[in-house]
């Protein structure tokens, strides 16, 4: 069996191509998250950077600070998970769900 290396490296350069399509427009896409019944609100995009942090009034107790603190841990946690699950569903698409199978290819400064 011949390997036409110069098809297959094309063949990856189309690829690398279509996942800085996926990367650009990911910045754009966002998620937001909740904690505490939606006392703290965070949004994230696909590039995984809070973009937006919402808090109600009645979160805020100068005597409680560490429930604040902790309701604003929770949410920007939660977001950034449901944003890095958002980041591989598209990034699935363009690979065709191989991204972590291909040897020697490191996706981790992609996202």
């Amino acid at each position: 069996m011949k390997v036409n290396m110069q098809a297959m490296m094309q063949q990856l350069q189309e690829v690398r191509k279509r996942i800085e399509k996926v990367q650009s427009e990911l910045e754009g896409k966002t998620v937001t998250a909740d904690a505490g019944g939606g006392m703290v609100r965070v949004t994230v995009n696909g590039r995984l950077r809070v973009t937006r942090i919402e808090i109600e009034k009645d979160a805020v107790d100068p005597n409680d600070l560490s429930l604040l603190e902790d309701l604003t841990a929770a949410a920007v946690n939660k977001g950034i998970d449901e944003a890095q699950k958002m980041s591989q569903q598209e990034m699935a698409k363009v690979t065709g769900g191989m991204m972590p199978n291909i040897p020697g290819l490191d996706m981790s400064g992609l996202l």
